[in-house]
């Protein structure tokens, strides 16, 4: 079946389709609940309800060549949401006095795998991996992310600052340097 057959199915309540969509995306969809939560429990949390969420909107869906990002945007707010519910906003700090600068990170990626990469991201302080992941790994700006995360603009920027130094001196202790140049 086509992704325009699965979904037209999927609205009509066909089961078997349902389980078809959930096997396609579950490795993708799991992958990003990790990144953004602090251990698998949580992870899996967030990816039950995620596709509970995908199947209860999934009506809502008009152009099936967005089912992914559709998707991907569900499961990012669902892990959002999760985060606001756990209250676990002890990174807030309104520090904008760590700048870094912007870099060609090709190097670790050829020096690094990448689950080892997604090793180290899952090791960072939650607001940090957050924030990270949104601002790197999805595309948004801070002042989107600020929004998202009811945060200051500072806070976004102090966050992806941090984390981008944590970052560094994991990579620099397994020998890998110049991933964020340093000032």
């Amino acid at each position: 079946m086509t992704h325009k057959e699965l979904i037209k199915a999927c609205q009509k309540g066909n089961e078997s389709a349902k389980k078809e969509i959930y096997q396609l995306f579950a490795g993708k969809m799991m992958g990003l609940c990790v990144r953004y939560s602090k251990n698998i429990e949580e992870a899996e949390d967030i990816f039950q309800e995620g596709f509970i969420k995908v199947f209860q909107n999934i009506k809502k869906l008009k152009d099936s060549d967005l089912l992914e990002p559709w998707m991907k945007r569900i499961f990012i707010n669902t892990a959002i949401n999760y985060y606001h519910k756990e209250k676990k906003h002890y990174y807030h700090s309104d520090s904008e006095s760590l700048e870094t600068s912007h870099d060609d990170s090709e190097s670790v990626i050829d020096q690094i795998s990448q689950q080892e990469l997604l090793g180290l991201i899952e090791k960072l302080p939650q607001g940090c991996r957050i924030v990270f992941n949104l601002y790197i790994m999805e595309g948004y700006k801070h002042d989107e992310i600020a929004k998202m995360l009811e945060i200051s603009l500072g806070t976004s920027k102090s966050q992806l600052s941090r984390a981008k130094i944590l970052l560094r001196k994991e990579l620099n202790g397994l020998g890998i340097n110049g991933f964020i140049k340093t000032y």
